[in-house]
């Protein structure tokens, strides 16, 4: 059996939601068995969204990932990837955006909070604004921040999650087709395993 057990976390708008369907149409396209569970805490205003993403070659009986459990944090925020730890298990990885996206009065001192970030033995970080950015692509930190994580998603290969990021945004058209698959593959070569 294989399986694949992903918490991903975010600020609403940042696009959370848009790496999950992609995850999602990965893993319908694989012929994976897939469950999802979704929160959207104010995410028109910035508020916490987060989705728990479970992969495998069996069926799964719970879209909720349990404490421990997760083998993959993906955030947009690391503030919001130190909020779920307790979902990671042990030997899992977190990969996130190391632009705190300050949100709130009393956001943690960012010094202190990437420190705590950074301690920790398997962390996979990047300033995917920045990155998006450099390359004129500010709507496309997210697929960045997919294309890292695809190499630590071994049950879908890179080809496969390239594929469905055609499909989920092929109605946008071909601009916008190319801008995420190049966003993707800054992501995925900006980190080597």
């Amino acid at each position: 059996m294989s399986k694949i057990d992903i918490k991903l976390s975010g600020v609403g708008g940042q696009g959370i939601l848009s790496i999950a369907t992609v995850l999602g149409q990965a893993a319908t396209q694989a012929g994976l068995q897939l469950k999802q569970a979704e929160v959207h805490g104010m995410s028109q205003r910035g508020g916490d969204v987060q989705s728990d993403l479970r992969l495998s070659t069996e069926e799964i009986f719970s879209d909720q990932i349990p404490l421990g459990k997760a083998d993959l944090i993906v955030s947009m925020e690391p503030m919001e990837a130190l909020r779920y730890l307790p979902y990671l298990q042990p030997k899992g990885w977190i990969v996130t955006s190391s632009k705190p996206f300050v949100n709130i009065p009393n956001y943690p001192d960012q010094t202190a909070l990437m420190a705590e970030l950074c301690g920790r033995e398997h962390v996979a970080s990047l300033d995917i604004e920045a990155l998006a950015a450099e390359m004129k692509l500010p709507k496309s930190a997210n697929m960045i921040l997919l294309g890292m994580a695809a190499r630590y998603i071994d049950i879908l290969s890179a080809d496969e999650l390239r594929q469905a990021i055609r499909a989920v945004f092929a109605k946008k058209g071909e601009a916008v087709v190319e801008a995420n698959l190049k966003a993707f593959d800054a992501g995925y070569d900006a980190l080597k395993k």
